[in-house]
C-alpha cells in the first residue's frame, strides 16, 4: 500500500489570509491523522507565506505519523530541519518567489551540493529525498547523492492525464525501474489529486508514498475532509 502523505500549506494559508488562528494548523492535523492520513508534509518558505517556521515546531509536538518537511536547503531551512528532525526531508530546488515548485533537481550539476546536504542530514537520522524530474540519467545520478527516495514530480503527468492522454505515465515507470534497480526508494507529488492518483499508483512499481495538499484541500471543500482522506486512501491500497 503507498501511503499518503497531506500537505497542509493550504490550511496554513487560510489561516494567514485573516491573520488570526482559524483554522487551526495543529487541530487540524490532529484531525487530518485521526482521519487516517498515513503522513504530514508541510514546505516553509523564506517569507512564510503559508508555513511558518514556527509551525514545523509546532507540529512536531503532534504529528504521530510520518512527518515531511519540504523546502529548498538553504541555511536558514537546514537549520530548521536539523532542529526538528522530522522523519523525512525532501529537498526542493524552487525559487524563493516560487508560487508553487515547477522543477526538479539536476542531480549532475548539483550532486556535490546535494552530497554535503544529504550527508548532514542523514547524520542526524532525518530520511533523506530529493524532488526530480522523471529523467533517466537523472534518477541514476540521484543515486550517487547518498539520498535515500527521489520524489518523482508529476505535473507532466498529471496535465496529459487530464487532456486523456494516458501514455504520460511510461517516463514515471522506466525512472521508477530505474530507481528500484539503483536502491532508491520512490515517493511522488504535484498535481495529483483524485482522478489520477490511482492510474498513477497502479502503474508505479514499489510507490512508497504520494504527497497531496492543494487537490486534496480543493477536493475537500465540496465532499468533506475526512471523506476525501478515505476515498485518497482506498486509491492507494
Amino acid at each position: 500500500m503507498t501511503k499518503l502523505s497531506v500537505n497542509v500549506n493550504k490550511i496554513a494559508t487560510l489561516r494567514n489570509s485573516r491573520g488570526g488562528d482559524v483554522p487551526n494548523l495543529v487541530k487540524t492535523v490532529i484531525d487530518i491523522e485521526g482521519f487516517g492520513a498515513e503522513g504530514i508534509t508541510i514546505h516553509p518558505r523564506p517569507d512564510e507565506r503559508h508555513i511558518r517556521y514556527q509551525d514545523a515546531r509546532d507540529l512536531k509536538q503532534v504529528v504521530s505519523t510520518e512527518y515531511n518537511i519540504e523546502g529548498n536547503p538553504i541555511k536558514k531551512f537546514i537549520d530548521l530541519v536539523l532542529e526538528v528532525k522530522p522523519t523525512q526531508v525532501t529537498l526542493v530546488p524552487d525559487a524563493i518567489d516560487a508560487i508553487t515548485s515547477n522543477a526538479g533537481w539536476d542531480t549532475i550539476k548539483h550532486k556535490d551540493f546535494l552530497i554535503e546536504v544529504i550527508s548532514e542530514f542523514k547524520r542526524n537520522n532525518i530520511r533523506t529525498s530529493i524532488f526530480i524530474d522523471p529523467v533517466s540519467k537523472i534518477v541514476e545520478a540521484a543515486a550517487n547523492t547518498g539520498t535515500d527516495r527521489i520524489e518523482l514530480y508529476t505535473e507532466d503527468y498529471a496535465k496529459k492525464y487530464e487532456e486523456g492522454n494516458q501514455s504520460g505515465i511510461q517516463s514515471y515507470i522506466e525512472a521508477a525501474k530505474i530507481a528500484e534497480k539503483v536502491g532508491l526508494g520512490i515517493n511522488a507529488g504535484h498535481d495529483l489529486n483524485l482522478d489520477n492518483v490511482q492510474f498513477f499508483k497502479e502503474n508505479i512499481p514499489n510507490l512508497l508514498e504520494v504527497s497531496i495538499g492543494h487537490a486534496l484541500i480543493s477536493e475537500s471543500l465540496y465532499l468533506g475532509l475526512e471523506n476525501v482522506i478515505q476515498l485518497y486512501l482506498s486509491k492507494l491500497k
